[in-house]
């Protein structure tokens, strides 16, 4: 169920992009599906808050396929000026700091005429959201964790145990993820 603030023509708008990505989708052997597709970034955000809104869907998927050219969905703001909604097929999940669970976790999306049973669509939780954004940590990113916890879906202690158990599948030097934990920690202990 998205935020009550969300607004309708977004969210219709996404729902034509699922539409379109199930529909390509036809013929796809039946064990191969559903096909699970998890949404992350600014589009999951303002589907849990009603905040924000990203022109492109953060999505990624469980298996390797092969999408639509028409993603690009037109649709009316909240101002009614034209707005475009559309698929970022060069989103890249790798390098976020993402818990092992977080697809696992997500939340199931129902959107009218998606097939569940062919596109599962899902929602990152709003905690594994803001997990999500600790590693990039630019000025979008503190807004958006700031706005998960304005709205009461994280706190400080759920998201330091879910970071850091995140940090142990992770090599390299950590030292940067930490301390944007603990920043964005202390802006949640400070609301």
């Amino acid at each position: 169920m998205p935020d009550p603030t969300a607004q309708p023509d977004y969210q219709a708008a996404l729902a034509e992009i699922g539409r379109r990505i199930a529909a390509s989708l036809a013929g796809t052997p039946p064990q191969a599906l559903p096909i699970r597709m998890v949404i992350a970034g600014g589009t999951a955000l303002h589907w849990h808050t009603g905040d924000r809104i990203s022109k492109d869907v953060d999505a990624a998927f469980s298996h390797r396929i092969a999408l639509p050219d028409d993603l690009d969905i037109a649709y009316l703001d909240a101002d009614g000026s034209s707005a475009l909604l559309y698929l970022d097929r060069n989103y890249n999940d790798t390098f976020a700091l993402l818990h092992e669970d977080a697809y696992n976790d997500a939340l199931p999306l129902s959107l009218p005429g998606v097939d569940t049973h062919v596109l599962d669509i899902r929602l990152l939780t709003p905690l594994d959201l803001a997990v999500s954004k600790l590693a990039r940590f630019g000025q979008q990113d503190r807004e958006d964790i700031a706005s998960l916890g304005r709205h009461g879906l994280i706190a400080e202690l759920p998201l330091r145990q879910r970071a850091e158990q995140a940090m142990g599948g992770y090599i390299g030097d950590l030292a940067r993820l930490r301390t944007s934990l603990d920043i964005a920690c202390r802006m949640l202990t400070t609301r």
